[in-house]
């Protein structure tokens, strides 16, 4: 087992966070702690030479998809810079810099074994993410690192839900009884053990960039929280504040030459949680403000969906039978003049002609006999249209145990490339923002095909690459497009034919290698500067919340702003002076923390670990947001806070000296 000595003086006696994986997820968590964060970090992977990297499929036709990029660049004149374009990369090659980053250690070892941690600091850690790929790794190194450290926070990365829950209870409960069984002083030390999974945390994000174009969002109690900047108002015009204003940009925030070295030019920085007075003075300055997108869909099904009744007949058959019945009736009118027989024995009789079960009208006046062979007449045009609706309604139930096709007229839907362990999620998560998506899958036995023909969702199978397959999903008329596929090179060459299709159109690239998508999203920024580009890693997406249950479970998210970051907290008022028994108005401190909401569940109902399967994503919110500043925070209450990194470490007594804002 190799070491690298430690950076930045750092030292094993101080707390700090231990980070294991073998993959790129550990070195994304490792950096979100040091640079958002600012804790002092142990890595532990595999050696160099054994960590497994994925491929990226096809070099020499990626490199000749970036000259088909470049091509394009050279005929955008004037636009090489790319400066129009919105948005930055965040999921590939991009990092946040928010504050002094912390210390840093790297330890190379194959296994994460007693040993290993136990070089790590383990024993003296606050908190512990296994983030291997492989299941059992992670929990034996879970129940090693347990006993070693009965009061270690632990992440779990664990692809088996089910079996996560229990290991989360059985880890919780071991704790528990390290504790001597205090419930206050398991709550002291915060002993807790949160499973996640990459997909499940991604997804989310994945799917507010194809709706809101942003990934500055955070889940609370089924809500999806956003982040919006907002130019500076113009004479006259009065800024919708949202939920609450953020922060303040700083002055050189419109200018993408002097927005990354504002801090240190001598501009006015941003201002995190400025009071009323700081807004209204503000002049000239864009906006941070918070907005709330909740979940407004229906509950999705448990089973297959049900065939409606209406959809069983064509239009043409429900004409025939209604002149049929017409038919019908004309000729019960006309037995009853001709007979002088009751209604309902005039219907009776011609019914038994019509099915020619009666007997022949041999001897009975001449309108009666031909009465019954107009009857019969119209029953032999009775069989065909009942074989027909017989064998319409059995092609009607069958396809709706099949794969539905897009719909004619279908507009502004998100083309979902990909129904694998990611698409399948955001294709979810689309579904219960009731947004109309269209999904494109090359392979027939894909995981996700079985989750689309339950929620109803259209599927066009087929290779994205051959001509024809995204036209097929409408993509002329799309909304944004998701390429989700393992492949980079694949999603690459889809997002170039969908931009020759559509030059404005949204688009959302899942890159797995950092230097391939940062050359791909800077030259599509400048070919296509009047379109919206992202570069996603779904690595670089979940290490967020893997990040934020290392601080506690009360930890909800982050928000980056320019260089600094907002951190989103659930707190219980009791224990906290400057929250108990003060009024919403005087909890408020400008720069360091402000009360957003008011969490009225009870422990029980709260999810910390939501389950995508089970969960339903119409759940009512908790969340009270329009708090009266009169109202006065009681000990049982739990709240819902914005907080800078330095006012949340004060906040819960654990401030460290040199912490950055």
């Amino acid at each position: 087992m190799a070491s690298v000595p430690q950076q930045n003086g750092s030292d094993d006696t101080v707390a700090h966070m231990v980070v294991c994986g073998d993959d790129g997820l550990a070195h994304r968590l490792a950096a979100e702690l040091r640079g958002v964060y600012g804790e002092q970090v142990t890595l532990v992977v595999p050696p160099a030479e054994r960590v497994a990297r994925q491929p990226v499929v096809g070099r020499a036709r990626a490199s000749a998809l970036l000259d088909r990029v470049s091509a394009a660049v050279t005929r955008a004149a004037g636009n090489g810079n790319g400066n129009s374009a919105d948005g930055r990369v965040t999921g590939a090659g991009g990092g946040r810099a928010a504050g002094p980053p912390g210390a840093a250690r790297l330890l190379e070892a194959p296994e994460a074994s007693e040993a290993v941690l136990a070089d790590a600091g383990v024993e003296r850690a606050t908190a512990l993410a296994l983030v291997y790929d492989d299941d059992e790794t992670n929990i034996r190194a879970a129940l090693t690192a347990r006993r070693l450290n009965p009061r270690l926070r632990l992440v779990l990365r664990l692809y088996n839900r089910r079996l996560g829950q229990h290991i989360e209870a059985l880890l919780d409960q071991a704790a528990a009884l390290a504790s001597g069984g205090s419930d206050e002083e398991t709550e002291a030390f915060d002993a807790s053990t949160t499973v996640l999974s990459d997909a499940d945390t991604a997804a989310p994000a994945l799917a507010a960039t194809a709706v809101a174009g942003t990934t500055k969002v955070v889940q609370t109690d089924g809500l999806m929280l956003r982040a919006v900047e907002r130019p500076p108002p113009r004479p006259g015009q009065v800024a919708d504040p949202g939920l609450c204003t953020l922060a303040l940009l700083s002055a050189t925030a419109g200018d993408p030459a002097g927005a990354d070295g504002s801090e240190g030019s001598g501009e006015q920085g941003p201002q995190l949680l400025p009071d009323e007075r700081a807004v209204a003075a503000a002049s000239g300055r864009g906006t941070v403000v918070l907005e709330t997108v909740s979940y407004a869909g229906p509950a999705l099904p448990a089973g297959r969906s049900v065939v409606p009744l209406g959809s069983l007949l064509s239009p043409r058959l429900r004409w025939s039978f209604a002149g049929l019945v017409g038919c019908v009736v004309a000729l019960a009118v006309a037995s009853m003049a001709v007979t002088d027989e009751r209604p309902l024995t005039a219907t009776y009789l011609t019914l038994l002609d019509l099915f020619a079960i009666n007997n022949p009208a041999i001897g009975e006046p001449i309108g009666r006999q031909i009465l019954q062979l107009l009857s019969g007449l119209v029953g032999l045009l009775l069989l065909p249209v009942l074989l027909a609706a017989v064998l319409e309604a059995l092609g009607t139930f069958r396809s709706g145990s099949a794969l539905r096709r897009p719909p004619r007229g279908l507009s502004g839907h998100v083309v979902l490339l990909g129904v694998g362990k990611i698409g399948t999620r955001v294709m979810t998560r689309l579904r219960e923002l009731r947004i109309p998506v269209v999904c494109v899958e090359g392979d027939p036995e894909a995981r996700g095909l079985a989750t689309a023909r339950r929620l109803r969702v259209p599927v066009v199978l087929g290779d994205v690459t051959q001509e024809g397959v995204l036209e097929a999903a409408k993509i002329h008329r799309a909304h944004a497009l998701l390429a989700l596929t393992s492949a980079d090179t694949t999603n690459l060459e889809a997002v170039l034919y969908a931009r020759s299709v559509r030059p404005d159109l949204r688009v959302v690239l899942r890159l797995y290698d950092d230097d391939f998508a940062t050359a791909v999203y800077r030259t599509l920024r400048a070919a296509y500067p009047n379109a919206q580009t992202r570069s996603r890693s779904v690595s670089h997406l979940a290490a967020p919340a893997f990040a934020g249950a290392m601080l506690g479970r009360q930890i909800l998210g982050a928000i980056p702003v320019e260089r600094r970051v907002l951190l989103f907290a659930a707190v219980g008022v009791a224990g906290h002076p400057q929250l108990e028994g003060r009024t919403v108005a005087e909890t408020f401190r400008a720069g360091a923390w402000r009360v957003l909401a008011l969490d009225t569940t009870t422990p029980g109902e709260r999810v910390q670990t939501p389950d995508p399967e089970t969960d339903a994503p119409d759940r009512p919110s908790g969340l009270i947001w329009d708090l009266p500043p009169t109202y006065v925070l009681r000990p049982e209450d739990r709240v819902v806070l914005a907080a800078t990194r330095r006012g949340l470490a004060e906040l819960l007594g654990r401030r460290r000296e040199g912490a950055g804002t």
